[in-house]
């Protein structure tokens, strides 16, 4: 965590993959975890501040999304609740849960690997974070290293399916 990435190193035409990939990385410890495979990261002046994956089943929390506790970490880090100034990256569209607290947060920035069919509260489903009847608007960019996301999932639930798990 609290890496600082040189902008010279960012491609200026893919500067969201940077940080996507190291969302990717915490989304692999989920799978690893056997936790469904979601990774998070919160981006601040170009460093990584906060960095988290799905912990649901370890921690017996429903709300231990990679989004909140990413969030969590990150308001720790910086000394308060309002993410002003912050990027927060992550595998899978947002949830409503997780909307609201990108929205309670104040994040001004959403970047997200794949949408979420079922529950997606960014773009698919809801528009949670860009709802303008809300006190705060997230800009929200989808589609980032889509693939990637989308397959890492999908292996998943295609290896839970054959064992006969849920």
């Amino acid at each position: 965590m609290n890496d600082f990435i040189e902008l010279s190193e960012i491609n200026p035409l893919q500067p969201h993959e940077v940080w996507m990939k190291r969302a990717l990385d915490q989304a692999l410890l989920a799978y690893d975890h056997d936790e469904v495979p979601v990774g998070a990261v919160v981006v601040h002046e170009q460093r990584i501040i906060a960095e988290a994956f799905n912990q649901r089943e370890a921690l017996r929390d429903p709300t231990a999304h990679a989004e909140m506790i990413a969030i969590t970490q990150a308001a720790e880090a910086l000394g308060s609740w309002r993410l002003l100034d912050c990027t927060l990256y992550v595998t899978l569209e947002p949830c409503p849960m997780c909307a609201g607290a990108i929205v309670q947060s104040r994040l001004p920035f959403v970047v997200y690997g794949t949408p979420d069919p079922k529950g997606g509260a960014c773009d698919t489903l809801f528009n949670i974070t860009t709802d303008i009847r809300l006190n705060h608007q997230s800009v929200v960019i989808g589609g980032v290293m889509q693939d990637d996301c989308r397959a890492l999932l999908q292996q998943f639930f295609r290896e839970k399916r054959a064992m006969g798990k849920k």
